[in-house]
């Protein structure tokens, strides 16, 4: 009705809004554009954080290899807050980091806690800063599963299994590990613990014998470790990231670049979101390998 009696004022209403809304459109648009644009002006350290349990290593791998690129980022500091996690995921983070110490100075800030993968990483670096209280070492791996064998039988549940070899099935929750099996599982265990101390030995310019004697999974305080040679100094973040600055060759005030997540289609985050559930739930349930600190 009110378009009829007045067509003009009723179009004129329809344009408005219409650039009205192209408008909005263009400032944000302009405006992320702006943030990505203006985020990596003048000298800046690059901050990956990792935290949590480590079951994946892409994230972080894409975040650092970014700051690397980065003319504008002058240094790097990796933030762990985390008691470790899969093996291989932290081997890979450790190996990125220090392809990266190449290019760029490297430093590791310690949160609340640091220990077996989250400190594979942090050898990786060319300092280490933690605090006082940090948990951190347990160098070392755990392997475990859980016995079903006993819950099977009260529910009346008989596994079968048709295996192409005899250590097919081996960690099967359905019946008592074997001898031999557990001896071929410790072999692994065994190999992949001197990988580790290895690895802190070659990125903390240890003796391997020094490590050794420190490598049966113990946690250590901030201040402990770096008595021990594990940690160089004992401050918080902000200390970290001055040392970063400085070895960057910062001059002033040093300011923190965040790697922040590319915005995900809902797709893709419910898809990697279930990936991870799925993965952490065979994580916990089935047999697994880990540097990880587990109290």
């Amino acid at each position: 009705m009110f378009s009829r009696r007045h067509p003009y004022l009723f179009f004129l209403i329809i344009i408005t809004g219409m650039l009205t809304t192209t408008f909005i459109c263009l400032a944000f648009i302009i405006g992320m554009w702006s943030n990505d644009r203006t985020e990596y002006v003048g000298e800046k350290v690059g901050v990956v954080e990792i935290n949590g349990t480590i079951v994946d290593s892409r994230t972080i791998i894409e975040q650092i290899k970014k700051f690397r690129k980065l003319d504008a980022i002058k240094a790097i500091v990796i933030r762990i807050n985390s008691p470790g996690g899969a093996v291989a995921p932290s081997q890979e983070i450790y190996t990125e980091i220090m392809r990266t110490r190449e290019y760029k100075r490297v430093i590791a800030s310690m949160g609340t806690v640091a220990a077996s993968g989250g400190y594979y990483i942090a050898a990786a670096a060319d300092g280490i800063v933690a605090n006082a209280g940090t948990l951190t070492g347990s160098i070392g791996v755990i392997m475990g599963y859980t016995n079903l064998e006993e819950l099977l039988k009260k529910i009346g549940l008989l596994p079968v299994v048709i295996k192409s070899g005899p250590y097919k099935d081996v960690g099967s929750p359905a019946r008592p590990m074997t001898d031999k099996e557990r001896e071929l599982l410790q072999e692994v265990v065994t190999k992949i613990h001197q990988q580790f101390i290895r690895a802190i030995a070659e990125g903390r310019k240890l003796e391997v014998s020094q490590v050794k004697l420190i490598a049966d999974g113990r946690i250590f305080s901030g201040e402990q470790a770096k008595e021990l040679g594990l940690v160089d100094r004992i401050g918080n973040f902000e200390d970290a990231l001055k040392w970063a600055g400085e070895l960057g060759g910062i001059d002033g005030e040093i300011v923190p670049v965040y790697a922040g997540d590319k915005k995900l289609s809902l797709l893709r985050y419910l898809l990697e979101s279930s990936a991870k559930i799925i993965s952490d739930y065979l994580m916990a349930s089935n047999i697994n390998i880990q540097y990880r600190y587990q109290p």
